[in-house]
């Protein structure tokens, strides 16, 4: 079987970050993901505002760095989760549980902070658990007051092709 979804779109919403009753956290936000064609009659796109919740480190990653209107790139898989609303009537709702988070614009592109790599709990693509061997001295580095992201200390500004 086989349950993977990649979704790019724009936070409607900042984070929600909320910790369960044994202290794991949790985010939750919605991302406007617009549809790849136009209505035949309005000529617009539609957009589809999909739910989204991030669990552990990843859950403090997009609420740390991710705000209303920044465009993220979620990896994870479906989930349907059956509720009963406040009238008693049973409800389906249909959710993104995110496995990794990127950032899908540009740090100056953001608005306000960000970096260019995302997060994953897995310790591989985005994962800054991981620095390759050719990187250059303080490349991903934490800095001294525990943040684990860290600005390349020997950027000169120039693109590398």
């Amino acid at each position: 079987m086989l349950n993977r979804i990649i979704i790019m779109g724009r936070l409607a919403r900042d984070p929600e970050l909320r910790r369960t009753q044994t202290g794991t956290p949790v985010a939750s936000f919605r991302l406007a993901v617009d549809r790849d064609f136009k209505d035949r009659s309005t000529g617009e796109k539609a957009t589809d505002w999909i739910d989204v919740v991030a669990w552990r480190q990843t859950a403090e990653f997009v609420s740390r760095y991710f705000t209303k209107g920044r465009m993220a790139v979620v990896e994870g898989r479906l989930q349907m989760r059956d509720w009963t609303d406040k009238d008693g009537n049973k409800r389906t709702s249909a959710e993104v549980v995110a496995d990794n988070v990127y950032f899908g614009d540009s740090k100056r592109d953001g608005e306000g902070g960000g970096y260019d790599r995302g997060y994953s709990d897995r310790g591989y693509p985005g994962s800054f658990s991981q620095v390759p061997p050719s990187a250059p001295s303080g490349y991903g580095a934490a800095p001294a007051d525990g943040d684990q992201f860290a600005e390349l200390s020997d950027d000169d500004g120039e693109l590398p092709f």
